[in-house]
């Protein structure tokens, strides 16, 4: 049997039994006498059963399975779960519309190591990027192995509270005026609250000069005694120089520069906060000549005159962070770096990561066996390297514990900061092409190119293989790109090696140069016999 009905009919009878529920609702919540009233409709109704009630019941059952879904659809949407789909995906446009707009990219200086150079194979430690004694910044603030500092970090506020009788309060003033400036130079949302963040700027800032200043001017004349546990020239010193180097371990240069001029009474002091780091981080330096007593004696008398001027060529600007001062410093030490204006015409600049495409020039025992001569530079700059008549001329570099991690930090800065050059990168890239074993270090060792106090010549090997993988880098774009372009030159041209290799075999010492001139004068000795007997042969005398 087929039912047959009018689609407006029930739609309305659906809309009039909502209507019904609705009022039987409030009727059940009102009056006695609206609810005797409510009682003699449904009488009423009984009575005089409704259009709904005359159908036939298949219909009747169809009609109110319709009612049921209706009534679960007013009550919840179409499709729940496309629903909050959408509203997800509309927080996370609206979220990045607000990254944009709230920060700006081109502040952050203060990076996350990137996974890509954290994961890269062959490091194997977490000292390479991880602080281990102490923590500078918010990153790793909070860190349980870390927590033991944070009492020294009070100890060294205390003592300068005490030595200039100021009080914290200027500090914590000083610091929220910066707040937002120094969240922006940050990478990622900071979970840090405000007050945190404030105090963590008053300690670390503090904490940081107080170093610099006891290790230019004497921890002891500072206050503190001379068998401090921390603020002491002892074995800790390299351990928190090391963690302060670290590019996830930083605070601005500002914020030190702030802190210096509340300390002296005096403003713009940039420039002595740079010459401070210089000289506390020159012993990590990679280059095998400290500073001078000379220098020391004048950083330590402009700490007491204003407007002091620095004897270190940062003219520019003082630095975003000490990292980025340290690397100023290596760089500009000296005369000017050549400008990087040599290209080839017809090559593309290619970013790569490819190791085959990275490959500047060849190692030191190839470059040995095509004539290339290693000499030592004498310069106080570790990156200037010269090639000119068959010699490469490079400076003496010093490899310690620090160097590894010196390294990573200042490339990977050079990674992540587009603002700047990339010397280090091309640098370091240089000499992992020129190392590929033990024996290239320690040639360049005997050429006195090379100082390490790591156990043997293979971990400095393995040291170089590993500081430069999965690195982006511009082989065109490198000031030693002509350098390289010289050598490999030099390298091709096959009468060089057909020289060198006569000289390896026959001049590798006195002895042999003296048997190869004693058989070349047997051979012409040989030679002039020979043709004196033709000679007397042909033409015999009368």
């Amino acid at each position: 049997m087929v039912a047959v009905y009018n689609k407006e009919l029930l739609s309305w009878y659906l809309i009039t039994l909502k209507l019904r529920e609705t009022v039987q609702n409030a009727d059940a919540s009102g009056s006695p006498a609206q609810q005797h009233q409510h009682q003699n409709q449904h009488q009423h109704q009984h009575q005089h059963p409704s259009k709904l009630q005359l159908l036939p019941e298949p219909l009747q059952v169809m009609i109110n399975g319709d009612e049921r879904r209706r009534e679960e659809l007013i009550q919840s949407p179409a499709n729940p779960q496309e629903s909050e789909w959408i509203i997800s995906i509309k927080e996370r446009l609206e979220r990045a519309s607000n990254d944009d707009v709230a920060g700006s990219w081109s502040k952050i200086c203060i990076y996350r190591i990137p996974h890509f150079l954290r994961d890269q194979a062959g490091l194997g430690d977490d000292k390479t990027y991880i602080p281990q004694v102490v923590s500078i910044g918010p990153y790793h603030r909070g860190k349980r192995r870390l927590q033991p500092m944070e009492r020294h970090k009070w100890r060294a506020l205390h003592y300068m509270l005490k030595r200039k009788r100021q009080s914290i309060k200027l500090y914590i003033e000083a610091m929220q005026e910066l707040e937002e400036r120094v969240r922006a130079c940050y990478e990622g949302p900071l979970s840090l609250t405000s007050n945190e963040f404030v105090e963590m700027l008053v300690l670390d800032g503090c904490f940081i000069l107080e170093f610099f200043r006891g290790y230019t001017e004497g921890f002891e004349n500072l206050g503190y005694e001379r068998n401090d546990p921390i603020f002491a020239m002892r074995g800790m010193m390299y351990s928190i120089r090391r963690d302060m180097m670290m590019i996830e371990n930083q605070i601005p240069v500002f914020v030190l520069e702030k802190h210096i001029s509340l300390q002296l009474g005096a403003p713009n002091q940039g420039r002595l906060v740079a010459d401070l780091a210089i000289i506390f981080f020159d012993p990590l330096s990679p280059i095998d000549e400290p500073l001078t007593a000379r220098q020391m004696n004048k950083l330590e008398s402009s700490l007491h005159v204003n407007n002091s001027v620095a004897f270190h060529p940062l003219s520019d600007q003082s630095g975003l962070h000490c990292l980025d001062v340290f690397r100023r410093s290596l760089l500009r030490k000296g005369p000017e770096a050549v400008p990087r204006h040599w290209f080839r015409k017809w090559s593309r600049r290619n970013l790569v990561v490819d190791h085959r495409r990275t490959q500047l020039i060849h190692c030191v025992t190839d470059l040995k066996e095509s004539g290339i001569k290693f000499r030592k530079r004498k310069t106080d700059r570790f990156w200037d390297i010269k090639f000119k008549d068959g010699v490469l001329y490079i400076p003496r570099l010093l490899v310690h514990d620090g160097t590894k991690s010196l390294f990573l930090n200042l490339v990977a800065f050079e990674q992540c900061h587009l603002n700047c050059t990339n010397d280090i990168t091309a640098y370091v890239v240089f000499m992992d092409n020129l190392i590929d074993s033990a024996q290239d270090v320690n040639y360049l060792h005997y050429c006195g190119i090379l100082e390490h106090w790591l156990g043997n010549d293979a971990e400095v090997a393995d040291m170089f293989n590993h500081l430069c993988q999965e690195v982006v880098f511009d082989i065109n774009d490198s000031y030693l790109s002509k350098v390289s372009e010289e050598v490999n030159t030099y390298y091709n041209h096959r009468w060089n090696a057909w020289r060198a290799s006569l000289k390896h075999k026959y001049f590798y010492n006195p002895w042999a140069v003296i048997s190869f001139l004693a058989a070349v004068f047997l051979l012409l000795l040989t030679a002039a016999q020979t043709y004196y007997s033709v000679y007397g042969y042909y033409r015999p005398p009368n």
